[in-house]
């Protein structure tokens, strides 16, 4: 689309707000600052999350996984960057880059949604650690099989065995044995896919060395 276009486009739907319904852009500069408070919310085992799962962070979550508001893929992605260098356990490669995997999508839900947005949420977070001059990676190493279910509303057992043996990995997309990496997620609730996601990598060679995500249920 053109630039003629897209501003034929806005006037005809303006974009607001997906936190709080301001006219102007995806994320205003109010609702972004939900993700940047006084400290992570830590769920141990070296995860952390940015803020809560309610209010504003939550709406803004499910517009952009539920709802096709992709134009929040690069204001949440900085948000993940802003964190990322920060977490206690986290470092980056011998070389200096950092290393993300995007926890992985069901297929069914990747092709509803256009694509998987935990990959493009990933992309966004190290389009944004090098346009500050930090060097970073992206990693789709996993996938989930057939078969597996949403997890929504499930508890943490019925959410491992749901992943058991379902979890795979993708070995073009593995990082070289003995990377660092920080796992990408949008919300943690039990913990269970996380947890899974680290074994499949340590197994593969690759140390887990911290995960975060945009909220904490």
């Amino acid at each position: 689309m053109t630039e003629l276009g897209r501003a034929a486009l806005d006037l005809l739907l303006p974009v607001t707000c997906a936190g709080c319904g301001e006219p102007g852009e995806a994320c205003c500069p109010e609702c972004a600052a939900v993700f940047a408070g006084p400290g992570l919310v830590a769920r141990g085992g070296g995860t952390y999350a940015l803020t809560r799962y309610d209010g504003v962070a939550r709406r803004l979550v499910l517009a952009h996984k539920e709802r096709g508001r992709r134009d929040l893929t690069a204001p949440l992605g900085q948000a993940l960057a802003a964190a990322v260098t920060r977490l206690p356990e986290a470092r980056p490669a011998a070389d200096g880059t950092w290393w993300l995997v995007p926890v992985p999508s069901r297929r069914s839900a990747a092709r509803a949604r256009g694509g998987s947005h935990l990959h493009a949420l990933a992309r966004a977070c190290a389009a944004t650690l090098a346009e500050t001059g930090v060097p970073a990676a992206v990693a789709p190493a996993l996938r989930l099989a057939a078969g597996t279910r949403d997890a929504v509303g499930l508890d943490r057992l019925q959410r491992a065995a749901n992943l058991s043996g379902r979890l795979r990995l993708r070995q073009a997309a593995v990082p070289p044995r003995g990377t660092p990496v920080v796992l990408l997620d949008d919300v943690v609730t039990t913990g269970a896919t996380l947890a899974a996601c680290r074994r499949a990598l340590t197994a593969a060679g690759v140390e887990v060395a911290a995960a975060l995500t945009l909220t904490a249920a």
